[in-house]
């Protein structure tokens, strides 16, 4: 019995614990895990095949479409509604989950169409397309600033 009611404790805890750790993300903008963690040169690039490319551009549209649409607020990944002085009301969460699941959906629907259309692109063009995207990907990271 004493067994019963601890694990049931335990389970009720581990709940509570899971439920705030979601609301907490969701007053994030972006995680890390939404960023490459990689730049590449163009030799790196020559010595991959298609299929390894077209993983890579994926990945490289994956952040300019998450981190993008925030780029005036932050460039930063991790940061909360509060961090830049947002109250954290249902209201501001809901918005900001709508915006991230409306950029999920965007995001499947994209990487959908480069697996179905760009195996037909020239691998050059490939090549030159995320070396592009990693330019885009630097200067995001950079921030918004005065210098241009």
């Amino acid at each position: 019995m004493l067994k019963s009611k601890l694990l049931m404790s335990f389970i009720f805890f581990l709940s509570i614990q899971y439920m705030n750790g979601q609301q907490k993300d969701e007053a994030i903008f972006f995680k890390q895990k939404d960023q490459i963690t990689k730049f590449h040169t163009i030799g790196d690039l020559e010595d991959l095949k298609k299929g390894q490319l077209i993983k890579l551009y994926q990945d490289r549209i994956k952040e300019i479409i998450t981190v993008l649409p925030f780029l005036s607020l932050t460039n930063e990944p991790g940061v909360r509604l509060s961090d830049l002085g947002i109250k954290e009301d249902s209201g501001h969460i809901k918005s900001l989950k709508k915006s991230v699941e409306t950029n999920k959906e965007a995001i499947d629907a994209t990487q959908n169409s480069i697996e179905e259309l760009v195996p037909y692109a020239d691998t050059e063009k490939i090549i030159l397309t995320i070396l592009y995207f990693e330019e885009i990907i630097k200067k995001m990271r950079i921030g918004v600033t005065k210098n241009f």
